[in-house]
């Protein structure tokens, strides 16, 4: 029997479910994005100033990096508790502590004012995003996916999927603006604080949007007939380790593929290739919005073939545009770079859309957000808080960009090899356990 069938999702007003599960992925990933882009603009000289240019910019980036591993950290916490008491309430605390660390990044004092207190809580307070972020994405995409009526779910799983598109597009917006407004020097002493305290503005819309929803059926329905997990965690583990590993594995693509384009090439155009900032942001902000089009037509499509195919597709297309990407973007042209990059991102749409019905679809009800967080957040240490900074140390050693590309292919080829041994999951009963292929 159907989940449509049993409890339709019609009992919940659809524009409502697609606010809910896209507005906090956009503010939420807004958050990330402007740190993101601050550590790649200004945070190096403003609390690392005793480093040398390189070493502050690597410094920024290991800061940045610890957001990625806080992820699974707040993906075991918020999956813990959302598979026992349920999703609602673990996404509005996910976004406010979310919110906290991220308008608490815009009062920090830097180093010249406070010394090295002031890098010391730069990373508390993106040790505190990453833990929210942590339990954000599970929670948005079960919201869309547990909702959905049958042979849809990759479609409404796309809502939350386009709020990273948009969340970066307005990042990149705000420090476009700020940029374009104001003197270098204005920008470097107050200005980048602005995109993080106008997030306490968004955090009050995403929090009042997400008080209007109710549990998802799915998850009523087996809290009904099913023993709650005592440790999500460990049952994941236990039940099954196989697919959270190739799960894992296969999801280290899109997070390489997303802050290798979006966060390195700011910092690589504007330090090796002596690019202007705002040329790039530009470039970085079209790459995407191309991908946030692109998220629900492969979404739909993966809902039509599988997701399994789409996935192999973006692995694929990774390999073949990894060293054309970097090639682009090595001409200095504008029209060019924004063509490599988004290239790129419709590669990393290609396996980011359906894998927000895919990851959710491979794990059981009753510890579902446990094991589709934890996958989507331990892939993304490596794919998200590692590639920056050895792209960077890479250029370092080389001088070159041709060992990133490498790289991008090596990792794009583990994507494929993971996705090959998943099983297909399209027409997957959510109330059926689902067992290891």
């Amino acid at each position: 029997m159907s989940i449509a069938a049993s409890s339709p999702p019609t009992a919940v007003p659809k524009g409502r479910i697609v606010a809910a599960s896209f507005i906090g992925t956009a503010i939420e990933f807004y958050d990330f994005y402007i740190y993101g882009t601050a550590a790649a603009l200004v945070f190096g000289h403003l609390f690392f100033p005793t480093f040398s240019p390189l070493a502050g910019t690597l410094a920024a980036f290991a800061t940045f990096g610890v957001g990625f591993i806080a992820r699974p950290v707040g993906a075991v916490v918020f999956g813990h508790f959302g598979d026992r008491i349920g999703r609602k309430t673990m996404l509005i605390v996910s976004l406010l502590l979310m919110g906290t660390g991220t308008v608490a990044i815009g009062l920090l004092p830097t180093f010249e004012t406070i010394g090295v207190a002031a890098p010391i809580l730069l990373v508390t307070c993106r040790f505190l995003q990453g833990f929210g972020l942590g339990g954000e994405w599970g929670g948005a995409v079960l919201l869309a996916t547990e909702y959905a009526p049958q042979g849809k779910r990759g479609l409404w799983s796309s809502f939350p999927q386009v709020g990273p598109a948009v969340g970066f597009v307005i990042a990149g917006s705000a420090f476009l603006a700020l940029g374009g407004t104001m003197p270098e020097e204005s920008f470097d002493s107050w200005g980048w604080r602005v995109p993080f305290l106008a997030s306490a503005l968004l955090i009050i819309v995403g929090y009042y949007i997400r008080m209007k929803i109710a549990e998802t059926p799915v998850f009523e329905k087996a809290m009904r007939e099913q023993e709650k997990a005592k440790a999500p965690i460990v049952e994941v583990f236990k039940r099954q380790p196989k697919t959270l590993l190739l799960a894992t594995c296969s999801f280290i693509l899109a997070h390489t593929l997303f802050y290798t384009i979006t966060t390195f090439s700011l910092s690589y155009g504007t330090e090796v290739l002596h690019l202007g900032k705002n040329m790039l942001l530009i470039c970085a902000m079209i790459a995407a919005a191309v991908m946030g089009i692109a998220t629900p037509v492969l979404a739909m499509y993966s809902d039509r073939v599988g997701r399994r195919r789409v996935c192999l597709g973006a692995a694929i297309l990774a390999i073949a545009w990894a060293f054309p990407l970097f090639a682009l973007i090595n001409t200095k042209q504008p029209v060019l770079i924004a063509i490599g990059m988004s290239v790129g991102m419709i590669a990393f749409a290609a396996l980011f859309a359906p894998m927000g019905a895919f990851l959710p679809e491979l794990f059981a009800t009753r510890y579902r957000y446990t094991g589709s967080s934890v996958a989507y957040n331990a892939s993304s240490i490596v794919g998200g808080g590692l590639s920056p900074i050895l792209a960077t140390q890479l250029i370092a050693w080389t001088g070159s960009s041709l060992p990133i590309s490498a790289y991008v292919v090596l990792i794009a080829v583990i994507c494929a090899v993971c996705v090959w041994f998943m099983r297909e999951t399209r027409d997957a009963d959510l109330t059926v356990e689902p067992t290891e292929r």
